[in-house]
């Protein structure tokens, strides 16, 4: 009981000192992100820090990871959606245009793509599992469909990275150039909702 106490307390520990990390990260960078900060914002001291991440460096390739894993969720837990074509498209395609919207989301990418000369890794790391867990997403929606005739695609692959496309030019790059809070000027809803069609008028068995 009382070891397993204790582990729970570290693990409490750690995601504190990581969520607060995140945050001065996104904030300042990780250059002008100072470890003592990221200590003090989680309540832990300096050495307890150093403890859990013995550098800035490895507390950043967490936050990067556990952010990657986080925000991608919503996404994953859309390709649950059960009903028709249109239904489930559309389940996927609002949780895709809302991770897009996210100031998490575009900020995240902006550190990144910051960052990328010092964290090859960690930013080959984000890129793909971004791709792999969204586009995955898409293609086993995509294949669900094909199973029950609903719609007739060759490479699903492609069909994912057109439905994935439309959403993303309307979304993810107006935030990347203009600000991580700005909105689109069309609702969300009514964005996806369009794609969706589109999808489904040349991908819908007839």
């Amino acid at each position: 009981m009382l070891m397993g106490a204790g582990l729970k307390r570290a693990e409490h520990k750690r995601s504190e000192i990581v969520a607060a990390a995140r945050v001065q990260f996104l904030r300042e960078g990780y250059r002008d992100a100072g470890m003592e900060v990221v200590a003090r914002a989680a309540n832990v001291s300096t050495a307890t820090l150093y403890a859990y991440f013995p550098g800035k460096a490895d507390l950043f390739k967490v936050v990067v990871r556990e952010a990657a894993h986080d925000i991608a969720a919503p996404v994953r837990e859309s390709v649950r959606t059960r009903g028709d074509a249109r239904k489930r498209l559309l389940a996927f395609s609002k949780a895709y245009g809302d991770f897009l919207t996210r100031p998490l989301t575009r900020a995240m990418f902006r550190l990144i793509t910051a960052e990328r000369r010092r964290f090859d890794d960690v930013a080959e790391y984000f890129l793909h599992s971004a791709r792999d867990e969204l586009g995955g997403a898409a293609i086993s929606v995509i294949n669900d469909l094909i199973e029950t005739g609903e719609i007739t695609v060759e490479k699903p692959s492609w069909a994912a990275g057109q439905l994935m496309g439309m959403i993303e030019q309307a979304t993810l790059m107006l935030g990347l150039t203009t600000g991580d809070e700005t909105l689109t000027q069309r609702p969300l809803p009514h964005i996806c909702a369009d794609a969706v069609e589109t999808f489904l008028a040349r991908y819908a068995s007839k």
